[in-house]
């Protein structure tokens, strides 16, 4: 199996030295990644440990998600080399080989504890017929299907679905389960890192890139008065940007909700099955895009977003009030629309993906869990006769709430409330953010049953996956949603080749 690092599955090689791990990750141009065997053996061997107030959070019923990992493959999967590789790597870690035990004679309180592994329990292989018609749609039914079930608590909280059936992008596809009680997006992603190997080196663990330094910046701090005077007033912006996004995060707990929508689902919508949409569009496109406006492909990806929303809820407002070819080329959107993302951010001092070995140590910046803070990011609904008035618009937004402490402070808010009101009120709150906006953003995909909308960007190599899983009772044409937001993207590529922004 290959990752966005171009790296496969194997049995792990023989332990380095620090300082060789070190030593090649320097000349690869990032850090080494660490084998999964070089992790903590300390917290390897407990044999028992109490849940996180993050996890037990994730175990309430009305905020009970699972994350989906969706892996194609360029050759036919042979699960006999997955089961024997398992036992030395993900099973390795503690959250995949332990068991969620509820104490009842001790108040109910949650544990892991270890336990002996039966692959055949969690790797499933149907049996399908090579010669189907459609392959592809099959696979969607099938993740479909599968978004009906729960886990069984009888076993470790995850299992691995391998369908050997050739699509239009794959030769086999694996379909990863993890509940999100194991792990944030962080986290799962060092762990798969540190059960892969490089392409170009078999024996050679992924190496992790690092985010350089801008030497400008240093330059910012040696210009006297005005660096005093800019260094205020940026607190001073801080603290007001915090406040306000603090006040608006507690106001949407309260009774702020966002405007009823095409995309935003009714109550009860949060039981229903999930279909699981996607399309791959070339990377290049999207840094053409950035590097000619000076972004990020962040920026890139929720501008095209933007666009793609407002192109699809204006012909479905169009839909509702007449039937005439004209109407998708008409403004058919309502004024003001309150249309929000709930937004997932890694709240952990060491950004970015992170080496396995770091994450499993106690008392480290590179924490393994759940850290996850929200951040609520509005979407300007409308139709715009420049494509890029909608990158514009996203990245003025985005700006802003980089230069915000709201993730953070909204991930201390919930955890005060867990510790003084308890796992029910805390869970409450969880459930009203979320169910007070209309869509969510993640770098994994999570069963975030009470938005009908969540979006997913994934980078592989030269390609962008773009993501939708849907409640089909309220979007019920998912893909037409995901053809406006590539349709978007193009139109946005277009504009910018046309008025000769490329960068040389």
């Amino acid at each position: 199996m290959e990752t966005e690092e171009g790296v496969r599955l194997r049995k792990p090689a023989p332990i380095k030295t620090k300082r060789a791990e070190e030593e090649e990750g320097r000349r690869d141009g990032g850090e080494a990644g660490v084998d999964i065997r070089n992790c903590n053996k300390e917290m390897m061997n407990v044999e028992e440990e109490p849940l996180s107030p993050a996890a037990r959070l994730f175990h309430e019923p009305n905020f009970n998600l699972h994350i989906v990992a969706i892996m194609g493959c360029k050759t036919r999967i042979y699960p006999e080399v997955l089961k024997a590789n398992l036992p030395h790597t993900l099973l390795r870690h503690p959250r995949f080989s332990s068991l969620l035990v509820v104490d009842e004679k001790n108040g109910g309180k949650m544990k892991w504890v270890r336990t002996e592994v039966d692959l055949d329990k969690h790797i499933i292989i149907p049996d399908l017929d090579p010669n189907m018609e459609s392959p592809d749609q099959f696979v969607e039914d099938y993740i479909y299907n599968l978004s009906k079930t729960t886990i069984d608590k009888s076993k470790p909280l995850w299992d691995l679905h391998l369908l050997n059936l050739k699509t239009s992008e794959a030769e086999g596809t694996g379909i990863f389960r993890i509940h999100h009680s194991l792990g944030d997006g962080t986290s799962l992603m060092s762990l798969l890192l540190a059960c892969t190997r490089q392409i170009s080196n078999p024996e050679a663990l992924p190496t992790i890139p690092v985010k350089k330094k801008k030497d400008d910046d240093k330059r910012v701090f040696n210009r006297g008065f005005w660096w005093c005077f800019f260094g205020v007033w940026w607190v001073l912006k801080l603290f007001w940007n915090t406040f306000v996004d603090v006040f608006m995060f507690m106001l949407t707990a309260l009774c702020l909700e966002d405007t009823k929508t095409p995309l935003k689902g009714p109550p009860g919508s949060e039981f229903n099955p999930r279909r699981f949409v996607y399309q791959t569009v070339s990377l290049d496109d999207m840094k053409l895009i950035k590097n000619a406006m000076n972004l990020t492909i962040n920026d890139v990806a929720l501008g095209v977003t933007q666009a793609g929303l407002s192109r699809y809820l204006n012909r479905r407002y169009g839909d509702n009030e007449n039937k005439d070819s004209g109407a998708e080329k008409k403004n058919n959107l309502p004024e003001k629309i309150r249309l929000r993302s709930t937004l997932l951010i890694n709240i952990r001092p060491a950004a970015g993906i992170q080496a396995l070995a770091d994450m499993m140590e106690k008392n480290t910046e590179a924490k393994w869990g759940n850290w996850i803070g929200y951040v609520l990011l509005p979407f300007t609904i409308s139709l715009r006769d420049d494509p890029l008035d909608y990158i514009r618009e996203v990245k003025a937004t985005i700006d802003r709430k980089k230069h915000s402490l709201e993730a953070i402070y909204t991930f201390s808010i919930a955890e005060l409330v867990l510790k003084l009101f308890g796992i029910k009120r805390a869970s409450a709150l969880s459930h009203r953010i979320i169910s007070h906006t209309t869509m969510c953003f993640s770098n994994l995909l999570v069963h975030l049953r009470k938005l009908a909308l969540v979006i997913n960007f994934q980078s592989y190599i030269n390609k962008m996956t773009i993501v939708l899983s849907v409640d089909e009772e309220t979007i019920a044409d998912p893909h037409r949603l995901c053809d406006d937001i590539v349709q978007s993207l193009n139109l946005i590529k277009e504009a910018v080749v046309a008025r000769g922004l490329l960068v040389k």
